[in-house]
């Protein structure tokens, strides 16, 4: 029904910059909140950025002044521009859309196949 396609992750030295993206297709009606989160192995997945269908952005204190969260709501695509990067960003980093599909008028949560960040040292 719904897909998210997450695009630029990599290896980036630190200090070093990326931007991820993440584009939802399928039978969407709106898309409420937009999400990007990451995860270590062995550690559960933390909430790095969240963006309303307003604009209205919310950051972990561990990313904020560094990452920047924004969407086109044109193309149903959400953006994480990752300045600064340190060693310890390095994680999957997954995207999640709340999604109000277009047959039932009801809302789901759609997560992205996950794009691996490595900032070496």
């Amino acid at each position: 029904q719904v897909q998210l396609v997450e695009s630029g992750g990599g290896l980036v030295q630190a200090g070093g910059s990326l931007r991820l993206s993440c584009a939802a297709s399928g039978s969407i009606f709106s898309i409420n909140a937009m999400n990007w989160h990451r995860q270590v192995p062995g550690k559960q997945r933390e909430l790095v950025a969240t963006i309303t269908s307003g604009g209205s952005t919310n950051y972990a204190d561990s990313v904020k002044g560094r990452f920047t969260i924004s969407r086109d709501n044109t193309k149903n695509t959400v953006y994480l521009q990752m300045n600064s990067l340190k060693p310890e960003d390095t994680a999957v980093y997954y995207c999640n859309a709340i999604v109000l599909l277009t047959s039932t008028q009801s809302s789901y949560s759609y997560w992205g196949q996950g794009t691996q960040v490595t900032v070496s040292s």
